[in-house]
Protein backbone atom coordinates (compact mmCIF):
# COMPACT_ATOMS: atom_id res chain seq x y z
CA UNK A 1 0.00 0.00 0.00
CA UNK A 2 1.30 3.56 -0.98
CA UNK A 3 1.43 6.33 1.31
CA UNK A 4 1.03 6.30 5.16
CA UNK A 5 -0.85 4.15 7.25
CA UNK A 6 -4.44 4.74 8.74
CA UNK A 7 -2.23 4.88 12.08
CA UNK A 8 0.41 7.61 11.19
CA UNK A 9 -2.66 9.47 9.12
CA UNK A 10 -4.48 9.95 12.27
CA UNK A 11 -1.55 10.82 14.69
CA UNK A 12 -0.40 13.72 12.20
CA UNK A 13 -3.91 14.73 12.14
CA UNK A 14 -4.63 14.75 16.17
CA UNK A 15 -1.09 16.21 16.56
CA UNK A 16 -1.99 18.99 13.85
CA UNK A 17 -5.34 19.54 16.21
CA UNK A 18 -3.73 19.73 19.15
CA UNK A 19 -0.49 22.32 18.15
CA UNK A 20 -3.50 24.58 16.99
CA UNK A 21 -5.69 24.62 19.92
CA UNK A 22 -2.95 24.89 22.32
CA UNK A 23 -0.74 27.47 20.70
CA UNK A 24 -3.54 29.46 18.04
CA UNK A 25 -5.38 29.99 22.00
CA UNK A 26 -1.75 31.64 23.40
CA UNK A 27 -1.88 33.74 20.32
CA UNK A 28 -4.83 34.27 20.38
CA UNK A 29 -4.89 35.20 23.90
CA UNK A 30 -1.63 36.77 23.92
CA UNK A 31 -3.49 39.45 21.05
CA UNK A 32 -6.82 39.91 23.04
CA UNK A 33 -4.71 40.94 26.76
CA UNK A 34 -3.66 43.64 24.68
CA UNK A 35 -6.62 45.17 23.56
CA UNK A 36 -8.73 43.79 26.62
CA UNK A 37 -9.62 46.34 29.70
CA UNK A 38 -9.03 43.30 31.84
CA UNK A 39 -7.61 39.85 31.63
CA UNK A 40 -7.51 36.81 34.25
CA UNK A 41 -3.62 36.23 33.18
CA UNK A 42 -0.31 36.82 35.57
CA UNK A 43 1.48 37.38 32.10
CA UNK A 44 0.14 37.47 28.74
CA UNK A 45 1.26 34.11 26.97
CA UNK A 46 4.30 34.77 24.33
CA UNK A 47 3.10 35.50 21.02
CA UNK A 48 6.49 35.21 19.67
CA UNK A 49 7.11 31.23 20.85
CA UNK A 50 3.44 30.51 19.89
CA UNK A 51 4.12 31.95 16.58
CA UNK A 52 7.03 29.94 15.91
CA UNK A 53 4.95 26.83 16.90
CA UNK A 54 2.84 27.71 14.52
CA UNK A 55 5.14 28.49 11.56
CA UNK A 56 6.91 25.20 12.10
CA UNK A 57 3.30 23.48 12.37
CA UNK A 58 2.77 24.92 8.52
CA UNK A 59 6.27 23.58 7.66
CA UNK A 60 5.28 20.57 8.82
CA UNK A 61 2.01 20.21 7.25
CA UNK A 62 3.28 21.05 4.06
CA UNK A 63 5.70 18.03 4.12
CA UNK A 64 3.34 15.95 5.17
CA UNK A 65 0.98 16.69 2.62
CA UNK A 66 3.71 16.50 0.32
CA UNK A 67 4.64 13.13 1.24
CA UNK A 68 0.98 12.09 0.85
CA UNK A 69 0.50 13.55 -2.81
CA UNK A 70 3.45 11.50 -3.88
CA UNK A 71 2.38 8.33 -1.88
CA UNK A 72 5.70 8.31 0.11
CA UNK A 73 5.87 4.79 1.70
CA UNK A 74 5.51 4.52 5.85
CA UNK A 75 9.05 5.40 6.32
CA UNK A 76 9.06 8.73 5.24
CA UNK A 77 10.30 10.71 8.22
CA UNK A 78 7.99 13.72 6.85
CA UNK A 79 5.22 11.95 8.07
CA UNK A 80 7.06 12.07 12.04
CA UNK A 81 7.60 16.02 11.63
CA UNK A 82 4.37 17.14 13.42
CA UNK A 83 4.28 14.42 16.24
CA UNK A 84 7.74 15.32 17.01
CA UNK A 85 7.10 19.13 17.12
CA UNK A 86 4.10 18.92 19.45
CA UNK A 87 6.10 16.56 21.91
CA UNK A 88 8.60 19.06 21.73
CA UNK A 89 6.77 22.11 22.23
CA UNK A 90 5.18 20.94 25.05
CA UNK A 91 8.76 19.83 26.75
CA UNK A 92 9.25 23.55 26.64
CA UNK A 93 6.31 24.74 28.03
CA UNK A 94 6.60 22.27 30.64
CA UNK A 95 9.82 23.19 31.61
CA UNK A 96 9.07 27.10 31.46
CA UNK A 97 5.65 26.25 34.01
CA UNK A 98 7.67 25.06 37.13
CA UNK A 99 8.39 28.50 37.98
CA UNK A 100 4.81 29.70 37.42
CA UNK A 101 2.51 29.29 40.77
CA UNK A 102 -0.13 26.71 41.12
CA UNK A 103 -2.97 28.96 41.40
CA UNK A 104 -5.16 30.81 39.05
CA UNK A 105 -5.54 33.99 38.65
CA UNK A 106 -9.40 33.71 40.54
CA UNK A 107 -7.88 31.72 43.28
CA UNK A 108 -4.89 34.17 43.86
CA UNK A 109 -7.38 36.86 44.33
CA UNK A 110 -9.39 34.76 46.72
CA UNK A 111 -6.34 34.00 48.85
CA UNK A 112 -5.71 37.97 48.67
CA UNK A 113 -8.94 38.72 49.55
CA UNK A 114 -8.42 36.67 52.39
CA UNK A 115 -5.43 37.80 54.24
CA UNK A 116 -6.85 41.20 54.11
CA UNK A 117 -9.53 40.20 56.07
CA UNK A 118 -7.26 38.44 58.78
CA UNK A 119 -4.88 40.87 59.32
CA UNK A 120 -8.10 43.63 59.28
CA UNK A 121 -9.95 41.56 61.39
CA UNK A 122 -6.60 41.52 64.32
CA UNK A 123 -7.10 45.43 64.36
CA UNK A 124 -10.72 44.92 65.35
CA UNK A 125 -11.55 46.15 68.88
CA UNK A 126 -15.22 44.95 71.06
CA UNK A 127 -16.09 49.02 69.61
CA UNK A 128 -16.02 48.45 66.32
CA UNK A 129 -13.88 47.71 63.41
CA UNK A 130 -10.91 48.96 61.87
CA UNK A 131 -12.29 52.29 59.26
CA UNK A 132 -9.28 54.85 58.46
CA UNK A 133 -7.33 53.87 55.44
CA UNK A 134 -4.21 54.85 56.77
CA UNK A 135 -4.38 52.53 59.79
CA UNK A 136 -5.87 49.61 56.88
CA UNK A 137 -3.12 50.51 54.19
CA UNK A 138 -0.04 49.16 54.80
CA UNK A 139 -2.42 45.52 55.00
CA UNK A 140 -3.41 46.20 51.39
CA UNK A 141 0.35 47.22 50.49
CA UNK A 142 1.59 43.45 51.89
CA UNK A 143 -0.09 41.82 49.72
CA UNK A 144 2.06 42.58 46.55
CA UNK A 145 0.30 42.69 42.97
CA UNK A 146 -3.17 41.82 41.57
CA UNK A 147 -3.30 38.71 39.22
CA UNK A 148 -4.59 40.48 36.38
CA UNK A 149 -3.83 42.15 33.35
CA UNK A 150 -5.01 46.40 32.10
CA UNK A 151 -4.33 46.14 28.15
CA UNK A 152 -1.49 43.87 28.70
CA UNK A 153 0.74 45.44 31.27
CA UNK A 154 0.44 43.97 34.76
CA UNK A 155 -1.65 45.67 37.50
CA UNK A 156 1.49 46.98 39.75
CA UNK A 157 -0.75 46.57 43.39
CA UNK A 158 -3.75 46.29 44.91
CA UNK A 159 -5.32 49.52 46.21
CA UNK A 160 -8.39 50.34 49.09
CA UNK A 161 -11.66 52.33 48.68
CA UNK A 162 -13.23 52.70 51.98
CA UNK A 163 -17.00 53.07 52.31
CA UNK A 164 -19.05 53.74 54.92
CA UNK A 165 -22.54 53.62 56.14
CA UNK A 166 -22.68 50.52 54.03
CA UNK A 167 -25.77 48.11 54.32
CA UNK A 168 -24.41 44.94 53.03
CA UNK A 169 -20.71 44.01 50.20
CA UNK A 170 -20.51 46.12 47.20
CA UNK A 171 -21.74 44.43 44.59
CA UNK A 172 -21.07 46.37 41.32
CA UNK A 173 -18.07 49.03 40.86
CA UNK A 174 -18.43 50.56 37.58
CA UNK A 175 -15.55 52.47 36.96
CA UNK A 176 -13.55 51.18 39.35
CA UNK A 177 -9.92 49.78 38.53
CA UNK A 178 -9.09 45.96 38.95
CA UNK A 179 -7.06 45.29 41.92
CA UNK A 180 -8.98 47.65 44.26
CA UNK A 181 -10.43 46.42 47.70
CA UNK A 182 -13.69 47.75 48.39
CA UNK A 183 -14.01 48.24 52.42
CA UNK A 184 -17.90 48.94 53.08
CA UNK A 185 -17.89 49.79 56.75
CA UNK A 186 -21.71 49.40 58.74
CA UNK A 187 -23.67 52.25 59.73
CA UNK A 188 -22.76 51.00 63.53
CA UNK A 189 -19.27 50.42 62.45
CA UNK A 190 -18.97 46.55 64.10
CA UNK A 191 -18.84 45.26 60.86
CA UNK A 192 -17.41 45.46 57.64
CA UNK A 193 -17.85 43.67 54.21
CA UNK A 194 -15.02 43.49 51.92
CA UNK A 195 -14.90 42.70 47.99
CA UNK A 196 -12.16 42.82 45.21
CA UNK A 197 -12.57 44.52 41.95
CA UNK A 198 -11.12 42.26 38.97
CA UNK A 199 -13.10 39.43 36.98
CA UNK A 200 -15.80 36.71 37.87
CA UNK A 201 -13.87 34.06 37.98
CA UNK A 202 -15.71 32.50 34.81
CA UNK A 203 -14.17 35.22 32.65
CA UNK A 204 -10.69 35.74 31.41
CA UNK A 205 -11.18 39.34 29.37
CA UNK A 206 -13.66 41.73 29.98
CA UNK A 207 -14.55 45.21 31.74
CA UNK A 208 -13.55 45.16 35.41
CA UNK A 209 -16.15 44.00 37.56
CA UNK A 210 -16.40 42.85 41.20
CA UNK A 211 -14.79 39.21 41.99
CA UNK A 212 -17.42 35.98 42.11
CA UNK A 213 -18.26 32.66 41.38
CA UNK A 214 -21.70 31.63 39.31
CA UNK A 215 -22.85 35.03 39.74
CA UNK A 216 -22.30 35.56 43.43
CA UNK A 217 -19.59 38.07 45.04
CA UNK A 218 -16.95 36.45 47.13
CA UNK A 219 -17.26 39.05 50.36
CA UNK A 220 -14.65 38.95 53.27
CA UNK A 221 -16.25 39.96 56.60
CA UNK A 222 -14.28 41.91 59.28
CA UNK A 223 -16.68 42.21 62.85
CA UNK A 224 -15.94 43.92 65.81
CA UNK A 225 -14.62 41.67 68.65
CA UNK A 226 -16.76 39.87 70.87
CA UNK A 227 -16.43 41.25 74.74
CA UNK A 228 -15.01 38.47 76.89
CA UNK A 229 -16.75 36.83 79.48
CA UNK A 230 -16.44 38.62 82.77
CA UNK A 231 -17.16 35.32 84.58
CA UNK A 232 -14.14 34.42 82.94
CA UNK A 233 -11.94 36.67 84.45
CA UNK A 234 -13.16 36.33 88.03
CA UNK A 235 -10.74 34.93 89.79
CA UNK A 236 -11.86 31.86 92.06
CA UNK A 237 -11.28 32.26 95.71
CA UNK A 238 -8.29 29.98 97.64
CA UNK A 239 -9.43 27.48 99.55
CA UNK A 240 -7.07 25.79 102.23
CA UNK A 241 -7.47 21.78 102.60
CA UNK A 242 -6.39 20.47 105.71
CA UNK A 243 -4.80 16.57 104.24
CA UNK A 244 -4.42 14.23 107.04
CA UNK A 245 -0.77 13.03 107.84
CA UNK A 246 -1.72 8.97 108.14
CA UNK A 247 0.74 7.08 110.48
CA UNK A 248 0.52 4.02 111.18
CA UNK A 249 -3.20 3.65 109.92
CA UNK A 250 -4.18 6.83 112.20
CA UNK A 251 -4.43 9.93 110.98
CA UNK A 252 -3.12 12.90 112.78
CA UNK A 253 -3.83 16.50 111.90
CA UNK A 254 -0.64 18.56 110.55
CA UNK A 255 0.94 20.95 113.37
CA UNK A 256 -0.20 24.45 112.99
Amino acid sequence: MSGPSRKSLLTNVLCLGALGWIYGGDLSDALRARTEEVSALLTPPSAVRASIVLGLAGVGLAVFLAGLLRKKQEGFKGYRLLPILLVVALFVDLVLAESRTPLDPPEMASVALQRFQGEAQKLATVESVPTRSQVLQPLVDALGSPPYLERGASVPAYTLQVRTDCEGPVRGAPGTRAGTLLYCVARDGKQAWVTLVGLPAEVRFGAPAVLSQRGEPRVAVVRAQIPADPEENDVLPGIDLEIPIVDGGAATSPLP
